[in-house]
């Protein structure tokens, strides 16, 4: 009994001393729950503002703040494509930039023939860059430029170790991923700052968040544009001009015209069609320099921004591994 009441003495004068340490404990849980909520409740905001606003609240037409002509880079890519269709649609005139124009120039006429906006096909051989910079130079000129996309190459989706792929494959894949993308905005942005007007986006991949293993070039390539237009919109934003950088996770392959990767994720909700991603993506001009364009994958990129990096590495190997 003796034991018994010495223990509960023990307990009380434990609990006493330990009163203060555990208020303090209290408080800061609740400050921290409390900081939780709001940056929970702040990207909510974020998503409603980003992602359903602009598309219920009528805005200017793209002509009227942004220009009449728009080009694009990347448009073998399914999503590029779809994003052109998107601008015709909206009544810009596109003007394609390619090294390949086979699939470009059935494009290029079935927009001038569904929507009746002006099209071209510009051929240009980016292995040697002077002699590339006229062709397109010529076609920008006298012409209200209004945007510039650019988007990666969807190739690089595929799992592959750095080493194992050949040296003038990598090389190209820097010249057009990297090279091409710098010099295209090189030669449109003279003409936006000087009407104080126009928008460049750069479709990457959410692969530029996290390091995917297998997929060195994608992650490194798509960093380089996502922290490209960041660096853009912090030159040039207070010159009216909009960059935004496109983090789209994944996006089905197009039925008219099959992706370049050998990758064809199914369509679903958080898989979209490229007509649909584009649809979305443009509504969002204007209102956010770094997006994934499409809610849903908004809410991924939430989901794995709140992944510690160890987890995702983790997982990553051990996904590789199963594989």
């Amino acid at each position: 009994m003796a034991a018994v009441d010495s223990f509960q003495f023990l307990y009380r004068e434990i609990s006493r001393s330990c009163g203060s340490y555990f208020e303090t404990l209290a408080l800061v849980g609740a400050l921290y729950t409390a900081s939780r909520a709001v940056i929970l409740l702040s990207d909510c905001c974020t998503l409603v503002r980003v992602h359903f606003l602009p598309r219920m609240v009528p805005s200017r037409k793209l002509t009227q703040r942004y220009g009449d002509w728009a080009v694009i880079y990347g448009a073998s890519e399914p999503v590029a494509s779809a994003y052109a269709e998107e601008l015709a649609r909206h009544g810009i005139s596109i003007i394609f930039v390619t090294q390949d124009n086979t699939s470009v120039r059935d494009t290029a006429a079935s927009l001038s023939q569904i929507y009746g906006v002006e099209t071209s096909v510009v051929i240009a051989d980016f292995s040697q860059v002077q002699a590339a910079s006229k062709p397109i130079k010529e076609a920008l000129r006298g012409k209200d430029i209004g945007f510039l996309v650019n988007c990666v190459d969807g190739t690089l989706a595929s799992p592959q170790s750095l080493i194992e792929m050949p040296e003038q494959c990598l090389l190209d894949q820097v010249n057009k991923n990297v090279t091409v993308a710098t010099l295209m905005t090189r030669l449109v942005l003279p003409g936006m700052v000087e009407r104080s007007r126009g928008a460049v986006v750069n479709i990457s991949s959410s692969a530029c968040c996290r390091p995917l293993r297998g997929r060195v070039a994608l992650t490194a390539f798509t960093g380089y544009l996502d922290n490209f237009s960041r660096a853009l919109h912090l030159e040039y934003s207070d010159k009216g001009i909009f960059i935004q950088s496109l983090i789209p996770f994944q996006i089905a392959s197009s039925g008219r015209q099959p992706s370049s990767s050998s990758l064809s994720p199914r369509e679903g909700w958080f898989v979209p069609k490229p007509e649909v991603y584009a649809r979305h993506a443009i509504s969002t001009l204007g209102i956010s320099n770094r997006t994934t364009g499409y809610w849903p994958h908004t809410l991924q990129y939430g989901m794995v921004r709140c992944i510690p990096e160890w987890i995702w590495i983790l997982g990553s190997r051990m996904c590789f591994s199963a594989a």
